[in-house]
């Protein structure tokens, strides 16, 4: 019997050649983007699977009802208090810097090391690293202890076995005494060397406002992590609100809301990756992935309506064999098991071709994420075979009890040719098909227009041309050293103008504080610079005047702002010039003498904050933060001029150090990165979403019209035009695409919508993509249809008319 059912089931392969390629293309297809999303998705969870303490271990954020943002930090007060008060912590452990690189000294070799962290001392009871020499028992105890990993231990030494050796950095000698290794699995915590900053630790140790820190905490094992949570708000929160609140006469209501934190989030460290709302080691992106794991499914999903549909328009085909069947006794059971086998063949070859294509597209999808994802875990191959079984009973479940139920005497009378069963069916399920087909046509146009306009935004500056260079060298008096380089670069040949920023586009790297003006308090960014430094990146000055170090007020306290700066505090511009805001930065009050144009700092997606502009030496520590240098290139020759830069820098500035440079306009584009890769993907699936649609559109009207043949050839004959017969066929065709587009307009409209909500800076919700997707369905629809319709009209008659 099964072999029967095998060689019925070829046969009609044969016979519907052009059904079985699309039916096996559209699902190679939709299980090949299923499978490389899931491969992406399984990928991105497997972070910090390795550790064994991984159940216990929680990484805290803060959130802010101010704000209505999550901050990934905490101050040292806060984490000490919540072990000694907060019922269910175990221990925390801080981080303070991560990605650090420095250039150190061993016995015999200089050796720039990247990728560094400062923690506290319990760093390894958290992550327990597997250990190769030394002792993990106080190994970050004291200020001049530091762990290495092997390859540290290696670049610097050429061995391992290195504990006890000693290291040279930042004019410090240092005493190895750990040597471990990183382990394999995925993990965003992978340290080449780590130390324990004691002495800014114990400085900050009672500074409840400094939030600088990174924290996990250990919960005791059946700790309920939302019970600490609200522990914290009540012991944590509240206790240091009372304590700073009472100076400044605030309740702890009033504290709370206006400098918050005013809530806590525990996110377990395995799922930080892809579930936190802020994290110290990168923003996570779960919403991006499930959105795209959600469009591969809707591609496997058009592939089963694919075969739902054409299986049933094929039904009078099969409609005879059916009959014959039940008349000699076959069951409706076995009729099922018998075209669920049909199916199951197809869904199982094209698992296989799936295989091979997933396999010839992983190179690709590694380089596009920077990941090197391997086909080695059976969970995808148990994913996607679940998948097709899925597929299989689906798409295979119910033409096959459409099929089964024909009766017999009716089918072997021919009659089921005129029968209108199955209609309503077959028509739904397009109609399906091409709603998805529309939403993706739509999706993909709102995508494309809001990151052009992102690109095409003005910025509010100008970074062509501007180059930038860290200092990797720390340096004792590093304003100093900005100074001088400001005189020395300036002569090399290429350079036209330098100038110093901390707030620099696209970098990330800013402090804030609170700026408080009777009783009002804002939170704003610092911009502590060089006095040519705005006109330097050509932002525009609005009202008032630029910063003059020949003013010597412009070097005590005087100051300017952005015009976010003047929404936030609710002033118009005049009233600006006439108040003096009390930074927390400095003890005495500060001027307003000018206001800037707003302009991006960090990126399109986040609105433009409050800036505070300042000469880096009007405070007695912001010249300490001086990082970089920014010089201005001349257009004529700027791959010579660099190189000239690069020789300059390494030869008399930081020897021994890379030359850590980028210009600003490239560095601002990097954070539209991520947007443009959401374009390529979407692109991507929308082709293979019309892709699959159109073909099984064709299939499935090439079914149906040469079921009309007879009806073509009466109409024919009777006189009827090619013109009038091609549009008769298509005209059903088109009634289901134009409504599959208005239902997915209100769809469409809501889910994009929301999507665009994450941006700042935004399109307003476009109609032409509304119409033009409407357009192009139904030009596509009628292209696709009409091949076919125009085929049928030069239908031979006598062929057809002969027994009429």
């Amino acid at each position: 019997m099964l072999t029967n059912w095998i060689k019925i089931a070829l046969i009609n392969y044969k016979k519907n050649w052009l059904s079985t390629f699309i039916n096996l293309f559209g699902l190679t297809i939709g299980l090949t983007g299923f499978m490389l999303i899931l491969m992406h998705w399984n990928d991105e969870e497997s972070y910090e699977k390795w550790n064994p303490k991984k159940e216990s271990i929680y990484f805290f954020q803060s959130y802010s009802k101010k704000n209505k943002s999550y901050g990934n930090n905490i101050s040292i007060p806060m984490a000490k208090r919540a072990k000694e008060v907060v019922p269910g912590v175990q221990d925390y452990v801080l981080l303070s810097g991560s990605g650090i690189g420095l250039k150190m000294i061993a016995k015999n070799k200089t050796f720039y090391q990247q990728e560094g962290m400062e923690v506290s001392e319990n760093f390894f009871n958290f992550f327990p690293f597997k250990l190769v020499a030394g002792s993990y028992k106080d190994a970050l105890k004291s200020e001049n202890s530091i762990a290495l990993s092997t390859t540290a231990a290696n670049n610097l030494f050429g061995r391992t076995n290195v504990a006890g050796e000693s290291i040279k950095f930042d004019n410090k000698n240092y005493i190895v005494t750990a040597v471990y290794e990183l382990p394999e699995g995925n993990s965003q915590i992978k340290p080449e060397f780590l130390f324990n900053p004691v002495r800014q630790m114990k400085d900050n140790e009672n500074s409840w406002g400094n939030f600088s820190y990174g924290c996990f905490f250990m919960l005791k094992k059946g700790t309920d992590p939302l019970t600490v949570q609200h522990k914290f708000i009540k012991d944590i929160f509240e206790y240091r609100a009372a304590l700073d609140g009472k100076s400044s006469g605030l309740s702890v209501k009033q504290y709370m809301d206006l400098y918050g934190p005013t809530d806590s989030l525990l996110t377990p460290l395995d799922r930080l990756k892809l579930h936190a709302e802020a994290s110290w080691f990168g923003n996570p992106d779960f919403k991006t992935l499930l959105i795209l794991f959600t469009l591969s499914v809707l591609i496997v999903v058009l592939s089963a309506i694919n075969f739902i549909n054409l299986k049933t328009a094929q039904a009078s085909q099969r409609a005879k064999e059916i009959g014959v069947r039940k008349a000699i006794g076959s069951t409706k059971s076995n009729l099922i098991l018998q075209f669920l086998l049909e199916t199951f063949v197809i869904c199982i070859a094209s698992y296989l071709l799936s295989l091979a294509l997933t396999e010839l597209l992983l190179p690709s999808l590694n380089k596009f994420y920077d990941k090197d994802i391997k086909m080695n875990d059976w969970h995808i191959y148990a994913y996607s075979l679940g998948m097709v079984t899925l597929v299989t009973i689906i798409s295979g479940l119910i033409p096959a009890i459409y099929l089964s139920n024909f009766k017999a005497i009716e089918t072997l009378k021919g009659n089921f040719a005129r029968s209108k069963h199955g209609v309503w069916l077959r028509n739904g399920i397009l109609t399906l098909q091409l709603v998805i087909s529309s939403f993706f046509i739509i999706g993909g146009l709102i995508v494309h227009q809001q990151v052009k306009y992102m690109m095409n935004k003005d910025l509010g500056y100008s970074g062509r041309q501007i180059l930038m260079i860290n200092f990797g060298e720390n340096s004792d008096k590093p304003w100093l050293k900005y100074e001088r380089l400001r005189t020395e670069m300036k002569k090399i040949q290429g350079v036209s103008d330098v100038s110093y920023g901390e707030a620099v586009p696209g970098v990330g790297r800013y402090g804030s504080s609170n700026m408080d003006f009777m009783g009002k308090s804002i939170q704003a960014q610092h911009g502590s610079m060089d006095y040519n430094y705005l006109k330097f990146i050509n932002v525009k000055l609005k009202k008032g005047r630029w910063l003059d170090p020949n003013l010597s007020s412009d070097t005590i306290n005087n100051i300017m702002v952005n015009e976010a700066f003047i929404r936030k505090f609710g002033w118009n511009e005049e009233d600006a010039f006439k108040n003096e805001i009390q930074p927390g930065f400095d003890d005495k009050k500060y001027k307003i003498v000018g206001i800037v144009k707003d302009f991006n700092v960090r990126s399109l997606k986040t609105e433009i904050e409050p800036v505070v502009f300042f000469h880096y030496m009007q405070t007695k520590w912001k010249r300490f933060n001086v990082y970089n240098i920014q010089l201005k290139i001349e257009p004529n020759d700027i791959d010579g001029t660099v190189k000239r830069l690069k020789t300059y820098w390494q030869s008399n500035v930081e020897p021994g150090y890379p030359f850590d440079y980028y210009f600003l306009d490239q560095k601002f584009a990097k954070t539209f990165e991520m947007y443009q890769k959401q374009q390529t993907l979407f692109t991507i699936l929308n082709a293979m979403v019309l892709m699959v649609a159109l073909l099984g559109l064709f299939a499935l009207s090439s079914l149906m019209i040469e079921q009309k043949l007879k009806d073509v050839a009466i109409r024919k004959t009777l006189g009827a035009s090619d013109h009038t017969l091609v549009f008769g066929l298509t005209r059903q065709f088109l009634w289901i695409a134009t409504i599959a587009v208005l239902i997915s307009i209100p769809i469409c409209y809501f889910l994009m919508n929301e999507w665009l909500k994450d941006f700042a800076y935004r399109i307003d919700m476009p109609v032409w993509p509304f119409i033009l997707s409407f357009l192009v369905l139904l030009g596509l629809t009628f292209a696709v249809v009409s091949i076919k319709a125009y085929k049928a009209t030069k239908v031979d008659l006598i062929k057809y008319l002969k027994y009429e």
